[in-house]
């Protein structure tokens, strides 16, 4: 073994860790980026370094990245002097290099989860190091908890180990840890190099990021920031970003640089990976994403500039849309990129942020469990037999609502049965190493368009191609079967993989068609109808920036100006996201079809109703029989004879939206009787009953019926006797209701014999009178058992308000002399006498004489 291998940091810390394995089986590796813990601690466990020679073992390094893999698997094998394949070998999706003399096989975690699936006890492996747990991977979170149970039930003697590039070890210490206590952690200690932080925040504010969109202002402050960097500090520099996009556009600002500008992503060129991990001959920048943060080491970095950004999958379970957003990164994630700047000789780190944004950062990255679509790690979870995942050994428990919308989308591919567990159609869907969704387009797909093609586009929605390629996907697949770039490499690699698991003969269809049919069945609630522009409120067509569409699913989507696709009547959605705070979502790719390809893929989305609504704009009730594909109407027509229950629901809808008070008849009878009773509520509470709109519409069952149920229009509603209807809200029950005349009369009788109706629509009862058939009349009654004294309006012989009052015998007293004064030259035929309390109640005037 080279002596580079034997002197790397983590070198001291075999001994321990060999110990706690012997004595736990399991132990916990921190150890920071750079100290070897990759790459010579499954050399030393497999007995090809660092120590004593012991019996060989086969030890099986489980990395996030296909990337790492590679790296990693290179790496140990120049250590030992051999050839990639020999001692150790690799295997990602579609890549195997082994041997029969493999001793160490980096894997990613997929392929990881694959090998358990098959053959959980995992013959033939002596020690699983899974390395970079910190980074939180669901498929890492997930291989961790099988493997728990294959140490608890088949394969005590397997020995883990969790190796990570942070000190927060307590969690994983637990979650591996028996009746003995936590497991044992295991610490490396790297050599530390001092790295400087300069904090270089943009010199004008910038547009915070939304989606996957970055402020274009920021990503030429970052190239600024590479350009002062290279000119202030020795070394290569190393650039985070948080895409694919972000490093073309960075590199696009650097590209007159007399450097080597390399672009490092997990979808790179085998060369442009091979270059930035190896040492360089001139100065070199290499723009990367997260993949650079831990497990991989570029060699010559003394600067590091940091955007300060990273992108996270955020689900839209509701709409079925899932994609990356641009988050800013976390502490951990800082500390971690600006450690690279010290690996090998003190350092520099360019922050592109103030520094008093880090009080609103996370601490650490959230786990991938907590964010993703979960419809993979439920179906993993089905297979292993655990269809909740209740047993399993997680480090955070799956959010109730994800693993909900998983099980739907998995009952509705076939995968699994009414019982969660997976069906034998789902153990297929598994094997594929694809998502659920697309292993059904796949296996279904195959026997309607081919084996080939449909091998060809499912290796198209696996990984995205290209923007470049445009947004019609039929486009792309025929450009992608003709060129020779790297991306077009990967996907041969993908189809070849993805070929060995269907076998169909090619049919008739036309390739257009084709493609529409593979990408409806796998994303059949994303099947898209053009919307006229009469179907949105207020919306003109010179309103729309681009050709707007309804998927199955209920979600407004949208096609950018200009794209190829505009004018298509159908389509279905391949990639879209839909952006904080937009009305509908973006169709980034996507396919045209017809509908009758549509209703093909999309069959089980296929409904016929009866839609007995209440319409907004009519203001009345509308029944059709509606023929769908999930939200899109097909075909309407009248419907002449609803179901009575439908027309009772969209009744009351109608009731809840325009209200109670517009949509029923309030005769002065139904008016009176209802201002009553809320007087009472309002005074006496229970047992009388509260009539505001939102109470009556909530007890609409029990007092408009049965007119309710025999109505079917809104004219129906407008003849309901609703003075009647109330009699039913009247505390019958408990007998209270013979008293409502008595708490709450409808009418009062003054001296003169006249009932006068008293007024309930205020704050308190009034009663309007003309002040002459009071004389004599020494209080007016108090109301609701004598708790509301009744509020007396004095009126003139001509109707007309004098006086108000509560207190009769006082006004005889202190008010009556200044309005007789004021009156009596007025209204000369009227009596006033001086002594009201004494005189006779009257309706008539005096006689003429």
């Amino acid at each position: 073994m080279r002596s580079e291998g034997v002197e790397l940091p983590v070198a001291a810390a075999v001994p321990a860790l060999h110990r706690a394995l012997a004595e736990r089986g399991v132990a916990v590796l921190a150890a920071p980026p750079g100290t070897g813990k990759t790459t010579l601690v499954p050399l030393a466990l497999a007995g090809l370094a660092g120590g004593p020679a012991g019996p060989p073992r086969r030890v099986l390094v489980a990395e996030p990245r296909r990337l790492a893999v590679r790296a990693a698997a290179r790496r140990m094998a120049w250590l030992l002097g051999s050839a990639t394949g020999e001692t150790v070998g690799f295997t990602v999706r579609g890549e195997r290099r082994v041997g029969p003399t493999t001793l160490v096989e980096v894997v990613t975690t997929g392929v990881l989860l694959q090998r358990l699936q098959r053959d959980p006890e995992l013959p033939g492996v002596d020690v699983v190091v899974l390395d970079e747990c910190h980074e939180r991977h669901l498929d890492a979170d997930t291989a961790l908890a099988f493997l728990l149970d294959v140490r608890a039930a088949l394969r005590p003697e397997l020995r883990l180990v969790c190796a990570s590039a942070t000190s927060d070890t307590g969690a994983w210490a637990e979650l591996l840890g028996d009746e003995h206590g936590p497991a044992p952690v295991v610490e490396a200690h790297g050599v530390s190099y001092p790295v400087e932080t300069r904090w270089a925040p943009p010199p004008r504010a910038v547009r915070p990021a939304r989606g996957t969109r970055v402020d274009g202002a920021l990503l030429e402050h970052v190239a600024a920031t590479v350009r002062r960097a290279l000119a202030e500090q020795d070394g290569d520099v190393l650039c985070f970003l948080p895409g694919v996009g972000e490093i073309a556009r960075v590199a696009g600002h650097l590209a007159d640089l007399p450097v080597d500008l390399l672009q490092l992503h997990g979808q790179a060129p085998q060369d442009v990976q091979d270059a930035a991990l190896a040492p360089g001959e001139r100065r070199r920048v290499v723009l990367a994403t997260s993949v650079a943060e831990s497990s991989l080491t570029v060699p010559g970095v003394r600067v590091v500039v940091d955007a300060g950004l990273a992108r996270e999958p955020r689900t839209d379970h509701a709409r079925g849309l899932a994609g990356l957003v641009t988050v800013r990164a976390s502490l951990a994630a800082g500390r971690q990129r600006a450690g690279r700047a010290g690996r090998e000789a003190p350092g520099t780190v360019y922050r592109c942020w103030p520094e008093a944004a880090d009080a609103l950062a996370p601490r650490y990255p959230t786990p991938e469990i907590a964010l993703a679509d979960l419809a993979s790690f439920a179906l993993q979870s089905a297979c292993w037999g655990d269809p909740d995942a209740t047993t399993l050994a997680l480090p955070d428990r799956p959010p109730a609502g994800a693993m909900a919308a998983a099980r739907t989308t998995l009952a509705a591919l076939g995968a699994v049965g009414a019982d969660g567990r997976a069906t034998e159609r789902g153990r297929r869907i598994a094997r594929t190493g694809l998502h659920p969704r697309l292993a059904r387009a796949l296996l279904d797909g195959a026997e309607l368009v081919g084996a080939d093609r449909a091998a060809e586009l499912v290796a198209l929605l696996s990984e995205e191609p290209p923007k470049a390629l445009g947004d019609d996907l039929a486009e792309v697949w025929r450009t992608v079967r003709g060129a020779a770039d790297p991306y077009t490499r990967r996907w041969r690699e993908e189809v070849r993989r993805l070929r060995r698991a269907v076998d169909a003969p090619r049919t008739e269809l036309p390739d257009r068609a084709a493609a529409g049919l593979v990408v409806a069945l796998a994303y059949p609630e994303r099947i898209a109808r053009a919307r006229s522009a009469g179907e949105r409120p207020g919306e003109r067509p010179g309103d729309r920036a681009g050709e707007r569409y309804l998927m199955a699913s209920g979600t407004a989507a949208e096609l950018p100006a200009g794209a190829r696709l505009s004018g298509a009547e159908w389509l279905v959605v391949a990639v879209a996201d839909r952006p904080a705070l937009a009305h509908s979502a973006r169709i980034r790719r996507a396919v045209a079809l017809d509908e009758r390809t549509a209703r093909q893929a999309g069959a089980a989305l296929l409904t016929e109703r009866q839609e007995v609504e209440w319409s907004t704009r009519d203001h009345e009730l509308t029944a059709r029989r509606v023929a769908a594909l999930g939200a899109i109407e097909l075909a309407a027509e009248p419907l002449r004879s609803p179901d009575p229950a439908l027309v009772r629901t969209a009744l009351l809808d109608g009731l809840a939206r325009e209200g109670v008070a517009t949509l029923l008849g309030w005769p002065p009878a139904a008016s009176g009787l209802r201002e009553r009773l809320a007087f009472l509520h309002r005074v006496l509470g229970e047992p009388w009953p509260e009539v505001s709109d939102q109470a009556l519409l909530a007890a609409a069952d029990h007092w408009l019926e049965p007119e309710l149920s025999r109505a079917r229009r809104r004219s129906d509603l407008a003849r309901i006797d609703t003075a009647a209807a109330l009699q039913r809200l009247l505390p019958w029950a408990s007998g209270q209701a013979g008293r409502l005349d008595e708490l709450a009369p409808e009418r009062i009788t003054v001296p003169t014999g006249s009932r006068i109706r008293v007024d309930y629509s205020g704050d308190r009862p009034v009663l309007a009178v003309k002040l002459q058939e009071l004389f004599g009349w020494q209080a007016a009654p108090a109301l609701a058992g004598g708790r509301v004294p009744l509020t007396v309006h004095l009126l003139s012989p001509a109707g007309r308000p004098a006086a108000v009052t509560g207190d009769l015998a006082g006004f005889w007293r202190e008010g009556y002399k200044a309005v007789r004064a004021d009156l009596r030259g007025r209204y000369p035929r009227h009596p006033w006498p001086e002594d009201p309390a004494t005189a006779e109640p009257t309706r008539r005037a005096n006689p003429r004489r």
